[in-house]
């Protein structure tokens, strides 16, 4: 029989699409308002994979990323996408001229994957409750990210590694820190 072990804190991120760059100060503070401070902000990536987001969103589209300080543990993350959802809900009314102006897009990082939460299922991804579906989007092997068959078109580019690896290494010594106390 396999013993039962603590499940180890994740680190938290949400990914923000975007048409309006201007919104992305208010979107950080309702962000960290919600799960609490950023320590890591990527740069602005240009979205272009797609342009199922156009009718709603506008264009041109940008893509970022918020790290939140606080590790959690990885049952949270359905109540967070639930959260992230309701949170666009309350955006939309504030920024008018575009149907829709965020789409966050939440997620975990461990030392050896990327997982993202989402309201569709489909073959590859798991229902983690809430009615909320998660999948393993990257996995770190070799010393790099490593896409899957049904990895994001935008993921696969590789443009999002640079990201995803300084956030490891933070991850890497929140957890080192944790085991040294």
């Amino acid at each position: 029989m396999g013993e039962i072990r603590n499940t180890l804190p994740v680190k938290l991120f949400v990914g923000v699409l975007t048409s309006l760059p201007s919104v992305l100060p208010e979107v950080e503070g309702e962000l960290a308002a919600l799960v609490g401070p950023v320590d890591l902000r990527s740069e602005a990536f240009v979205f272009d994979s797609t342009h199922y987001y156009d009718d709603q969103m506008g264009s041109p589209i940008s893509r970022c990323f918020f790290g939140f300080e606080r590790l959690i543990s990885p049952t949270l993350l359905a109540g967070i996408k639930r959260d992230t959802n309701r949170l666009e809900e309350v955006l939309s009314g504030r920024f008018p001229g575009v149907e829709r102006p965020v789409n966050l897009d939440p997620g975990y990082l461990e030392e050896a994957k990327v997982v993202l939460a989402s309201t569709k299922n489909f073959y590859h991804r798991i229902s983690i409750g809430e009615e909320i579906y998660a999948e393993v989007t990257m996995h770190w092997q070799g010393g790099q990210w490593r896409s899957f068959p049904w990895t994001f078109p935008d993921f696969r580019t590789g443009r999002y590694d640079g990201f995803f690896s300084s956030l490891r290494r933070v991850f890497r010594d929140q957890l080192s820190a944790r085991q040294v106390r």
